[in-house]
């Protein structure tokens, strides 16, 4: 090492990854199985694709999700009573707050699509990510030629003292 600083071989170097460049990947959760924030944080980490040794922050992750059983999709404490969404219909007083409980009776896919929504980037990339998310209510999904790969919850599910 001279004193201007190391040597040209000890200096990495920055690899800009484009998105063509990268392979695309499908992954395919059972919402049954998991708890809704742990699973949404992990589909917003892989479409981001910071899962990924070539990581670039400019370029979408490559990656497809489908959820299938949206509406099967489990929360943990009191959220079944307590979780609402908020909603505005745009005139005054049009402030309405829909319980967790109608939202799955209602429209499921939303449950899973805003909470992935809202931990991804809030710009166009994180708009063009989202679009790799694919969330059905039942468990038949038309993704099946892509071969996508089945995620194992990592928390197991309570036990039925029935």
């Amino acid at each position: 090492m001279n004193k201007r600083g190391p040597s040209v071989s000890t200096i990495m170097r920055t690899t800009h990854v484009r998105a063509v460049d990268v392979e695309e990947r499908w992954f395919l959760y059972d919402a049954s199985d998991h708890i809704l924030g742990r699973m949404a944080a992990k589909i917003a980490f892989q479409l981001i694709g910071k899962d990924r040794p070539t990581y670039t922050p400019s370029e979408p992750g490559a990656t497809h999700v489908v959820v299938i059983n949206a509406g099967a999709v489990r929360v943990t404490g009191n959220k079944d009573e307590a979780k609402t969404y908020k909603r505005y219909t745009g005139y005054p007083s049009g402030q309405r707050l829909i319980p967790i409980e109608k939202m799955r009776e209602k429209n499921p896919i939303e449950i899973i699509t805003l909470a992935v929504r809202r931990m991804l980037p809030k710009n166009r990339l994180g708009h063009t990510m989202l679009k790799s998310l694919k969330v059905y209510g039942g468990s038949d999904h038309p993704h099946s030629a892509q071969a996508p790969v089945l995620q194992a919850s990592t928390t197991p599910k309570p036990a039925d003292n029935g």
